[in-house]
């Protein structure tokens, strides 16, 4: 069976990624793309549908074999290279993967070497395309392995010989202090001829100075959470699909909000909702090409009829996204249905006009293309919010039930309208400005009058609703209303009174929402609204609580520095799909929110402290394309 999330790191090559579980077995993989369909999904599954672990050999018997000591792990530096250490009674074995910034085809390097005294050793390879289903035409070739089905093919390169035992390729090897041992596995398309492989020490070293140079374009030297934001923006750039400049949600699909739930979605695509928050969090930490080619990809996905604006899109932009269940995959630990693509694409969300339009005028701001070609399309955009934003909308959560008037996505039509008449105030840009801020000041006056519960002295999820929703949080950030307005104040006690557990916040009352959610059962704490609530806090002047929180959010990381979705407070575990790019892009935003770095801007450019102050200007660095520049396979094959 799967681990817990938290035992799992991601190692990747700007096009796709891996699952590692601490026991040495990487449980998901897509090739050749993020979406494409998983060759491993044990993780959502069983060992029936594919994984591949590089581990001490175990012996079925109890009291026999060579019984595991301890393990550890970590990333080599600033870098997405793995090493776990294995201890056991006769040595100490280390297991380096990554996987090369890719040239053509994708490849995972496993490299094998002991520390220590002498250490049997086992490989076990279980290829299964099509998300587990298909059990491939195994073969050798050429001192090679090849697994072939339909249009994919794997091969495996290393000197160990390989065999097959019920359906899976078994190598046993011992190795002693000082040997290294490698395993390429290589990706290509099943009607081509598998590519010349990677030296293994090579592949590793060269992946290393890789990701040195580019972690090294960091701007938060002296943030006192530059690590936890290195690591993090290191993250972003793994779920980076690097052709287009897009950011997936998540590695994965179909982990749980509930473990044992049915709250299971897709994750392996591209968010609007994100798409503000993600160019200040890369702005922040100094990765101005990346911002640059996130606001690209923004651009071309969202291009085309303003009334079919998707919430999200695949890699490259794609904008279909048909769900399906998988049947024949268990779930993470019994979570089903797995899901495959998400329905929610089709869902109407008014907030992700504004997070487009705010985007584009925080890449403004930045000095990334001051006096660019997007006006147009962003005229056309505002023109559909103009009337649009009397709809009733699915809201920010893709809620599976009825629409409502969320106030959330009322205030997200004000920031495209409010954002559209900065334009031409600061810019010069044309447009209808006195229709545009006569509409932002009706929606403005709308939501104080339904989306406020006076009594209560909060923000709710809905016109005449009672419910809290986390999403209001982002009232005083997008500068709806000034941080001390008593109403912030209010807004921001009642989420913390009401909707957290553990001091963590959740979305909305699911347990009691139904209605709302079209699901049942609870779910975890949201990670991303709980570093909005910190963001809350250091506005509202409650730094001492802002920096206490966060902190607290810090640990809930795994041991190499990842988030999942969710946190489930009650099983003391991460929940949801993982690494999650949400998370990770709200912990950078909190932390510099939380440094009082004058030199940066706040998400939507609101911050008690400074507001006012311009994002720096778009400096592009040499090491931030995505290729190996300078980088040659000097290597060998290891065949």
């Amino acid at each position: 069976m799967a681990q817990r999330i938290e035992d799992y790191a991601v190692i990747g090559d700007t096009h796709t990624a891996a699952i590692v579980g601490r026991d040495g077995s990487i449980d998901w993989l897509c090739l050749p793309r993020f979406d494409s369909a998983a060759c491993f999904a044990r993780l959502v599954g069983d060992e029936r549908n594919g994984f591949w672990r590089i581990a001490p050999s175990a012996s079925p018997k109890p009291g026999t074999g060579t019984p595991l000591l301890a393990t550890s792990r970590r990333y080599v530096g600033s870098t997405l290279v793995l090493e776990t250490e294995f201890a056991v009674a006769s040595g100490t074995v280390r297991v380096t993967d990554c996987m090369p910034v890719r040239d053509r085809l994708p490849e995972i390097v496993r490299l094998v070497e002991c520390t220590s005294g002498t250490v049997e050793m086992r490989m076990d390879l279980a290829v299964r395309f099509g998300y587990g289903d298909v059990v491939p035409w195994v073969r050798r070739l050429d001192g090679m392995l090849t697994a072939v089905a339909g249009p994919d093919a794997l091969a495996l390169w290393t000197p160990v010989h390989a065999h097959g035992e019920e359906m899976t390729t078994v190598a046993e090897f011992s190795i002693s202090a000082g040997q290294r041992v490698p395993f390429v596995l290589s990706w290509y398309p099943s009607h081509d001829e598998p590519a010349r492989p990677v030296d293994g020490h090579y592949g590793v070293q060269e992946t290393v100075d890789w990701w040195q140079a580019w972690s090294g374009q960091s701007d938060v030297a002296d943030n006192p959470y530059k690590d936890a934001i290195v690591r993090s923006a290191i993250t972003l750039k793994a779920l980076t699909y690097a052709p287009t400049g897009g950011i997936v949600a998540a590695v994965t699909t179909s982990l749980p909000e509930t473990l044992g739930g049915s709250r299971n979605w897709d994750y392996r695509y591209c968010w609007l909702r994100d798409a503000t928050l993600t160019l200040a969090a890369l702005m922040a930490a100094g990765y101005h090409a990346e911002a640059v080619a996130w606001r690209d990809w923004l651009l071309r996905a969202v291009a085309g009829d303003p009334s079919k604006l998707q919430i999200m899109y695949g890699p490259a932009g794609e904008r279909d996204l048909v769900e399906r269940e998988i049947p024949w995959l268990r779930g993470y630990e019994a979570s089903t249905p797995v899901r495959v693509g998400n329905a929610a694409a089709g869902q109407y969300q008014l907030d992700v006009y504004g997070e487009v339009i705010s985007a584009l005028h925080e890449s403004r701001r930045g000095g990334i293309d001051p006096a660019g070609p997007s006006w147009d399309l962003e005229r056309a955009l505002l023109e559909f919010v103009e009337d649009g934003w009397r709809q009733p909308d699915d809201g920010i959560w893709e809620v599976r039930g009825p629409r409502r008037h969320f106030t959330h996505s009322k205030v997200m039509a004000w920031v495209a309208l409010d954002r559209a008449v900065k334009e031409v105030e600061q810019y010069g840009f044309d447009g209808p400005v006195d229709r545009w801020r006569a509409a932002r000041d009706s929606i403005h006056a709308e939501v104080l009058d339904k989306g406020f519960d006076a009594t209560r002295n909060t923000f709710t999820q809905y016109y005449g609703s009672k419910q809290l929703d986390a999403s209001v949080l982002m009232v005083p950030m997008v500068g709806f209303l000034p941080p001390g307005d008593p109403r912030v104040v209010g807004t921001v006690d009642a989420v913390a009174r009401e909707l957290t557990h553990d001091g963590f916040v959740l979305r909305y009352d699911a347990a009691s929402g139904g209605d709302v959610d079209g699901l049942s059962g609870r779910e975890g704490a949201f990670l991303a609204c709980s570093f909005w609530l910190a963001d809350n806090l250091e506005l509202i002047g409650r730094h001492g609580e802002a920096v206490t929180l966060f902190e607290r959010l810090l640990d809930l990381r795994n041991d190499v520095g990842l988030l999942s979705e969710e946190y489930d407070p009650v099983a003391k575990r991460l929940v949801g799909n993982f690494p999650q790019a949400f998370s990770h892009i709200s912990l950078i935003n909190t932390a510099v929110n939380l440094s009082g770095d004058s030199r940066v801007a706040a998400p939507h450019g609101q911050r008690a402290r400074l507001a006012g102050h311009r994002l720096p200007k778009v400096r592009v660095h040499p090491a931030a394309g995505h290729t190996r520049r300078g980088l040659t396979r000097r290597g060998h094959p290891t065949i």
